[in-house]
């Protein structure tokens, strides 16, 4: 009962369903992975987990969650499949393989992003999110999308809520390896969106899912195939890895590690349906975006809860308000629009 419901549910929901979805996924997942950085939870006595010793066991626990979400949802048979010794076996395309390799980094980085001491949950958001904002219309140009005006009202719109915090702030201190994160986050994006563009986000729902179905079998993979090389690493990156393979699985807060890794497959799932809505990507990732810096705000004031942690300063809520602003016109002229094809 409950599968046939949700099953219809994304059948038939909108682009803000998902949204929806994907916000709700995002509060506990960034708020739950800022409080195992920093040792919050008394199993932890203070000591907080470095980024790299979080992925192995957050990407296997995102791997299981793929597997049996798609499974539940009966989505394997969107993939292409080929017969091997009388089986038949789902297998991405070539596109799907290379947005699926660079899934996987967004995957990782997104997660890593949010680990760095003296890094705020807003501050690793205002970089990622403000940078894939930019790509939206770069990509819709290359593509050959055309652009709606509310669409351009709501990119300003987002864009805006993440740069007055910018403003706002004495000055923003910036790990150079958290550069080199957000920088391969940002790439990644950008290639993913142009493969999704060429491919997928198309009015055909089988189209869409089978791009879905097909980038997730890949992306989750290829992280856990990703974190055993760098397992061999000889170097500090190498060491918290191998620490993140065998050091955890026995410890009291094993809970909250499992908990990331879904959490982080659910909003890849809802996000990546924001992402493939034949709308033009200047519409869907200030959707998507937007939903995420709420989500961030909304995590920022549950941290606040724990001792030592500040509320989110008031630039940031100016940011919040904005984004509901952005909304309006994002869901607003859509609605009227449709509502006047139909008279």
């Amino acid at each position: 009962m409950v599968n046939r419901t949700f099953r219809n549910y994304l059948a038939n929901n909108t682009i803000w369903g998902f949204a929806f979805g994907y916000f709700a996924c995002y509060v506990p997942y960034s708020m739950l992975t800022k409080i195992m950085s920093k040792g919050l939870l008394t199993s932890l006595d203070g000591t907080g987990l470095a980024g790299f010793s979080i992925l192995p066991v957050t990407a296997l626990a995102t791997l299981a969650t793929m597997i049996i979400v798609i499974s539940i949802l009966g989505w394997w048979k969107y993939a292409k499949h080929s017969t091997i010794f009388g089986i038949s076996i789902p297998h991405p395309t070539k596109w799907t393989l290379l947005s699926g390799v660079f899934t996987s980094l967004i995957i990782g980085t997104t997660t890593l992003a949010y680990t760095f001491e003296g890094v705020s949950i807003v501050l690793a958001m205002l970089l990622m999110r403000g940078g894939v904002l930019i790509i939206a219309p770069i990509v819709d140009t290359i593509t050959k999308r055309s652009v709606r005006w509310f669409s351009w009202v709501g990119l300003v719109g987002a864009l805006s809520a993440l740069l007055i915090p910018i403003f706002d702030a004495k000055g923003f201190k910036i790990p150079l390896l958290l550069g080199i994160v957000i920088a391969i986050y940002l790439f990644s994006y950008f290639m993913r969106f142009q493969f999704m563009s060429q491919n997928a986000k198309s009015d055909k729902k089988e189209v869409n899912l089978r791009y879905f179905v097909e980038e997730q079998m890949v992306s989750t993979p290829v992280l856990v195939i990703f974190l055993g090389l760098f397992a061999l690493l000889n170097n500090n990156i190498g060491a918290d890895v191998r620490l993140g393979w065998t050091a955890h699985w026995d410890q009291p807060y094993l809970w909250a590690l499992l908990l990331i890794g879904a959490l982080s497959q659910g909003t890849g799932f809802f996000g990546t349906l924001v992402f493939l809505d034949k709308s033009e990507n200047t519409y869907c990732i200030p959707v998507n975006r937007s939903s995420s810096i709420l989500a961030g705000v909304i995590a920022a004031f549950l941290l606040s809860i724990f001792p030592n942690q500040g509320l989110p300063r008031t630039s940031q809520l100016i940011g919040a308000a904005i984004i509901v602003v952005s909304i309006l016109f994002l869901t607003i002229p859509p609605l009227l629009q449709k509502k006047k094809s139909e008279v």
